[in-house]
């Protein structure tokens, strides 16, 4: 399984619910990843939602490129704040070298677990030498199974921090920080979030 298309359907039906009732602002680890990047750096956004977050970047000044896995979703983004956002699943990235940043708040933990590995080098290759890649991931406790269907039925692997650190670093990125912290889920309920900053080291290509 590459991607849930349960969990894309759910999007798709919620996204006006989403889009009213969406938190306003940027998400709290934003400002501070992108004030790591060059002036007017390119971003890829993966999971723009409603388009909170990709406003953000374009008023700070940066080229993005906002898109979503559930077209409902993106097109709610233009329709709240006239962004262009376009349709396209974390297995349809194929860009080589393309971006300064890619920003995933949220999304890739509705990746099947064994998908990720094949996502994240597909986001290293996107990637241009030096260039930073951001997600945050719920994290599993003894409450919960690692891998399945949340309370809102999307699909959802919650994995053990040291084995993110691990992958990332397998899938050829050095870690610039890792924070773990508890927030609200999707559901209402509190959980235990990793949020990972990463980066492709200098002087390797992102598509080597």
């Amino acid at each position: 399984m590459i991607y849930d298309k349960a969990t894309l359907a759910n999007y798709e039906q919620a996204a006006p619910r989403l889009a009213s009732s969406g938190a306003l602002g940027p998400h709290r680890h934003l400002d501070p990843f992108l004030d790591r990047l060059p002036a007017r750096a390119h971003i890829l956004e993966l999971g723009c939602g409603c388009g909170r977050d990709a406003v953000h970047m374009i008023a700070r000044g940066f080229r993005v490129d906002a898109t979503d896995g559930a077209g409902a979703m993106a097109r709610k983004a233009g329709e709240r704040f006239d962004i262009p956002a376009r349709t396209m699943r974390f297995d349809e990235l194929d860009a080589v070298a393309a971006y300064d940043a890619v920003w995933a708040h949220a999304s890739l933990p509705h990746a099947p677990r064994a998908a990720l590995p094949g996502i994240l080098r597909r986001i290293r290759t996107s990637l241009v030498a030096g260039g930073y890649h951001f997600a945050n991931y719920r994290l599993a406790d003894r409450d919960h199974p690692d891998e399945g269907r949340d309370a809102l039925g999307c699909w959802t692997h919650l994995p053990r921090p040291d084995w993110l650190r691990t992958l990332y670093q397998e899938c050829g990125f050095a870690i610039a920080q890792a924070e773990e912290y508890s927030a609200k889920d999707s559901d209402g309920v509190a959980r235990e979030w990793l949020a990972l900053t990463v980066k492709v080291p200098p002087g390797n290509n992102g598509s080597s």
